[in-house]
């Protein structure tokens, strides 16, 4: 399977699944926490999230797409 664009909705109930705490709102976007990592979610008023952004997700929190892609 490829990683696609996702939804913004599915990407938060993705990381919610994960553990990650989250979203927490300040600043300019909403985050989650992963430990001490902050990770940076786009905007919800676009209407996916570009796979280089799930990408980065997922390299902060050391979690290989395919293991995404089955949540």
């Amino acid at each position: 399977m490829k990683l696609k664009p996702l939804k913004h909705k599915e990407l938060i109930a993705k990381l919610k699944k994960l553990g990650l705490e989250g979203p927490i709102s300040g600043g300019k976007h909403p985050y989650f926490l992963f430990g001490k990592t902050k990770m940076v979610i786009p905007n919800p008023h676009r209407s996916e999230v570009g796979k280089d952004i799930i990408k980065s997700i997922l390299n902060k929190i050391g979690l290989e797409f395919e293991e995404f892609l089955k949540l």
